[in-house]
């Protein structure tokens, strides 16, 4: 069996990543698997082992820093995030293309350790338009949508560490795009 693509979906936040993701698992031709992350935070109501999160304790998520089992962590308000390299090796001797939609910063350490990689970064189609999206949520203060346009504006700087750079100016569109860079990839 041919092993599977890792593939990177990256982008600032706001950017509509997990939007441009739920329409690429729509096309059920490009065989993907979604990444699960593991994490130290407890589990929400409804959320599922192995589903949602992988949830592990800190001194096991720092065991597998320490052991370089995982491909990418963060720490963010208070509880570490990652992704498991074992799970996502399984899946890819599965043949299945495993999709990660991750942060810039967990992209940037996949791409050091997998040069394999199929990378994406997704942009808006301006900054403005980025800010709109990011106030439409309605869910943060100013001082919030500040931080996460500044941050925004230095993520961008890194897309020419990407392979390909696709536009979210409509999600299926964007979708099509990326669903067609797999294809040629795989």
């Amino acid at each position: 069996m041919k092993r599977g693509l890792l593939i990177i979906l990256s982008g600032p936040s706001g950017v509509g990543k997990g939007t441009v993701r739920k329409e690429l698992f729509k096309d059920e031709s490009l065989n993907l698997a979604y990444s699960i992350s593991m994490t130290t935070r407890t589990a929400r109501p409804k959320e599922i082992e192995g589903v949602d999160y992988f949830f592990v304790s800190v001194d096991e998520f720092e065991d597998k820093i320490k052991n370089g089992e995982l491909l990418e962590y963060a720490k963010f308000v208070g509880n570490y995030y990652g992704t498991p390299q074992a799970y996502v090796d399984k899946l890819l001797d599965e043949g299945k293309n495993v999709l990660l939609e991750i942060e810039v910063q967990g992209a940037l350490q996949v791409m050091a350790k997998r040069q394999d990689a199929l990378t994406i970064f997704l942009v808006p189609p301006s900054l403005n338009e980025l800010e709109k999206r990011i106030r439409g949520r309605r869910t943060e203060e100013e001082s919030v949508v500040q931080e996460r346009l500044a941050k925004a504006t230095k993520e961008m700087a890194t897309q020419d560490e990407y392979k390909y750079v696709v536009c979210n100016d409509n999600v299926k569109s964007a979708a099509d795009k990326i669903a067609h860079i797999i294809k040629e990839n795989l």
